[in-house]
């Protein structure tokens, strides 16, 4: 049974929507980082629709990853999200909710939202990388 994650929230603070201010992971789980996921697919062609469908995507793509490890979304302990248009993203932020819940469900990590001026593949508008914390499952054999 993995081991609980610890979802922090100093007192008389507002509790936050869409993330959370802050997870402890116990001992005895793996750390898995991801690279930054833009939101393409399997042929790295970024998906068409916009905004919102290439967040869906990287989101999709960052738990790919994590599913290597064995983990799941509620397994992710941090976001960072990386976008070219903080407009873009606060006018979409209805449509990102529904995006969010179809993808990760209810699980909120700690995340950050960055602005930036450009990402280095063509077209992309949005990149995403995480840090999940998945139970161990031994060393591979050599």
């Amino acid at each position: 049974m993995p081991t609980p994650l610890e979802r922090l929230q100093p007192a008389g603070w507002p509790r936050p929507r869409g993330y959370s201010n802050g997870v402890r992971v116990p001992a005895g789980l793996d750390l898995v980082l991801t690279g930054g996921m833009v939101g393409w697919d399997a042929s790295e062609r970024i998906v068409p629709g916009g905004f919102v469908a290439q967040f869906a995507q990287a989101l999709r793509n960052v738990l790919a990853v994590v599913a290597c490890a064995g983990g799941g979304p509620d397994d992710v302990v941090r976001l960072t999200v990386y976008v070219t248009d903080r407009e873009a993203y606060l006018a979409s932020l209805p449509e990102l909710g529904e995006a969010w819940r179809a993808v990760m469900g209810r699980s909120y990590p700690a995340m950050a939202l960055v602005e930036i001026a450009g990402l280095v593949e063509e077209g992309a508008l949005v990149e995403i990388e995480a840090t999940a914390a998945v139970p161990p499952r031994g060393l591979p054999d050599a």
